[in-house]
């Protein structure tokens, strides 16, 4: 992607659903991709916009934000980790050959039963836990590795495991809406069962004192009314 001399390169992964039936946790994220792409805007930053999830790529087409790239999801299983390590490879290496200046991640973050929150996470240019003084080990260890090539293939790593537990945290958001969707669908359900069922018990009680009032009325045991 080209961008101006000076001006913030962005890729912006929007996560989503494949499946529906989970309320407005699409629109919800999309609301949040929305704002976020303003943010960068107003901060000179050009954005690249790539989506995973074909319910919420319908949602961005709709709302004619242009997509450079859209992946779909499992409808049955998890995401996969390979999926996340072709992702953060393919960024990585635009990354070093200076073709994006960062990655971020739009998505729902898990927030408990039924709960989640549309939040944006940067994932390249990755950052590394720094540990404590007393913490290092002693002796230093020996490395026979390059440094470089292994402090590379520590990154890929880590990043590749940051955006997999991204995907499982959406995945699990996702997945506690439907619960609860389900969950308040079937509720209603039974209650609307119960409803109609008292209404047929109580036509059919109504038909057969009507029934005996007419058999009664018919046999003279009681007068006209």
């Amino acid at each position: 992607m080209g961008g101006k001399e000076g001006e913030a390169r962005v890729v912006a992964l929007v996560i989503g659903s494949e499946r529906g039936l989970c309320g407005r946790f699409n629109a919800a994220v999309v609301e949040r991709a929305e704002r976020y792409l303003a943010e960068q805007t107003a901060a000179g930053a050009q954005v690249e916009l790539v989506a995973l999830g074909t319910r919420v790529r319908r949602i961005l087409r709709r709302h004619q934000q242009p997509l450079a790239w859209s992946g779909a999801l499992s409808v049955t299983a998890l995401p996969p980790y390979r999926l996340a390590f072709d992702l953060t490879r393919r960024w990585l290496t635009r990354y070093e050959e200076r073709e994006v200046d960062a990655v971020d991640l739009v998505y729902n973050a898990y927030r408990g039963s039924a709960r989640y929150g549309p939040t944006v996470a940067r994932l390249i240019p990755p950052t590394l836990p720094t540990p404590e003084a007393d913490a290092l080990p002693w002796p230093p260890p020996i490395i026979e590795t390059d440094p470089l090539s292994l402090y590379a293939r520590v990154v890929e790593q880590w990043a590749t495991v940051s955006l997999y537990g991204l995907l499982l945290d959406s995945a699990a958001a996702e997945h506690s809406a439907r619960f609860q969707l389900l969950e308040t669908s079937t509720q209603n359900i039974e209650r609307l069962i119960d409803e109609l069922t008292l209404a047929v018990q109580t036509a059919r009680q109504q038909t057969i004192t009507r029934e005996m009032q007419e058999l009664a009325a018919g046999a003279g045991l009681i007068g006209p009314r």
